[in-house]
C-alpha cells in the first residue's frame, strides 16, 4: 500500500451530450461500465484510499461499484470540477501526501500512465502535476497556456478562451497529482467568475504559479489513452480501442485473426495458440477455446467450452455449450 498516494475519481456528472437517462459513467464500454475500467487501472497503484465522488444517480453508481474497495462522497450540486473535488475532503481527512484526481469517463487510461505520473510528480517535488497531450482538434478541452520558456502559466477552459488561445493544441487531460494540503486550501479560495459560474479545478494551476510553487506537466503522446467519453461517438472510439488492445494481446500470444477490428473477445474468455478467429466473431461470458480451433465468420459464443482442433462453422450461435476435441459444428447451428 502506498501511504503517500490517494485517489479521487469524479463520477457525479449527468453527461448531457450522451443524450441518455443513464449516468454517463455507467455507460458500458467493452463489457463494463466505463468507470470500472478507470477503477481497474487505479487498483494497480496500491493507494491508501480511493474516493469516488457521486451525484447524479448516486445510488445506481454506488450499487454498480459495490465490489470495489472505494469510499463514496457526494456532490449535491453540480458546481464544477473544483466543487466536486472539495466534496471528497472529509473522506480524506485521515490521509496525507499526494491526491491523484481523474475522471470516471476516461476508460482508456492505462495503469502505467498513472504510476509514471506519480513518479514524475514525486521526482520533481511538485505541488501540482497535470497530464497534457496535443490534439489536432482540441475542441472542448482546456488549453495549456505557457510562457516563452515553456513553463505552464494557466489552463483556460474552452468556453472561456479567446480566439488566440483557441489555437493552442496542447490540452489539459483532466488528470492531476496535487499535494493534499495545497489542494483543499486553494480550492476554498477559488471563485466562480467564469462563463459557467462554476468552481474550476484548473484554477489551482494558476494560483500555484502565482505563489511560485512547482507546477509540472506530464505530456503523453498517446492522446487516445486520456480520451474523455462525452458522446456516443467517443463511446464508440473507446470501445474500438479496448477491443483492439485485447486482440493485440491475443495475437501476440499466438492466436490468428482475420480483420481483428471486427472481432470482440471479452477479457474473461481465453483462446490457446494456433487457433484462427475469422471476421465478425463475438466471444464472451468466460468462453474457453483450445489449440488449433477454427471459429468461422459471424459466430457468437457465450459461456462455451471449445476443445482442441474444433471447427465451428460460420454464423453459429452457441450458449452454455461444450464441444469436445476434434468435433465440427456445421454452419448456422444454434444451441441456446
Amino acid at each position: 500500500m502506498n501511504s503517500h498516494l490517494s485517489v479521487v475519481v469524479l463520477a457525479a456528472g449527468k453527461g448531457t451530450r450522451m443524450k441518455s437517462e443513464k449516468a454517463k459513467v455507467l455507460h458500458e464500454i467493452f463489457y463494463a461500465p466505463m468507470i470500472q475500467h478507470v477503477l481497474d487501472s487505479v487498483e494497480s497503484l496500491n493507494t491508501s484510499k480511493t474516493v469516488v465522488v457521486v451525484g447524479h444517480q448516486k445510488d445506481r453508481v454506488q450499487k454498480q461499484l459495490a465490489s470495489y474497495d472505494v469510499v463514496f462522497a457526494e456532490q449535491t450540486n453540480q458546481l464544477g470540477t473544483g466543487h466536486a473535488v472539495l466534496a471528497s475532503e472529509q473522506a480524506l481527512t485521515d490521509v496525507s501526501g499526494t491526491i491523484l484526481i481523474l475522471c470516471g469517463d476516461t476508460p482508456l487510461i492505462r495503469p502505467s500512465l498513472l504510476s509514471d505520473l506519480f513518479r514524475h510528480h514525486e521526482h520533481h517535488s511538485a505541488q501540482v502535476t497535470l497530464v497534457t497531450t496535443r490534439l489536432a482538434d482540441p475542441s472542448n478541452y482546456g488549453r495549456i497556456m505557457s510562457d516563452k520558456d515553456g513553463n505552464i502559466q494557466a489552463i483556460v477552459e474552452h468556453k472561456d478562451a479567446n480566439a488566440e488561445q483557441l489555437l493552442v493544441q496542447e490540452v489539459n487531460a483532466g488528470i492531476y497529482c496535487v499535494n493534499k494540503d495545497f489542494l483543499f486550501s486553494t480550492l476554498k479560495k477559488i471563485g466562480t467568475d467564469n462563463s459557467q459560474g462554476e468552481v474550476y479545478l484548473t484554477d489551482i494551476v494558476k494560483l500555484a504559479v502565482q505563489m511560485q510553487l512547482t507546477v509540472k506537466t506530464f505530456v503523453t503522446k498517446d492522446s487516445i489513452d486520456v480520451l474523455g467519453v462525452n458522446s456516443r461517438l467517443e463511446q464508440s472510439l473507446a470501445q474500438a480501442e479496448l477491443q483492439i488492445r485485447r486482440n493485440r494481446t491475443l495475437m501476440a500470444a499466438g492466436v490468428s485473426m482475420i480483420a481483428p477490428e471486427t472481432i470482440r473477445i471479452s477479457q474473461d474468455s481465453s483462446i490457446l495458440s494456433d487457433s484462427l478467429i475469422e471476421p465478425c466473431v463475438h466471444i464472451s461470458h468466460g468462453t474457453s477455446i483450445g489449440n488449433t480451433a477454427v471459429i468461422e465468420q459471424g459466430t457468437v459464443l457465450k459461456n462455451c467450452t471449445i476443445g482442441h482442433n474444433v471447427i465451428i462453422g460460420a454464423n453459429c450461435y452457441l450458449v452454455n455449450t461444450t464441444i469436445t476435441d476434434g468435433k465440427t459444428v456445421v454452419p448456422n447451428t444454434t444451441i441456446l
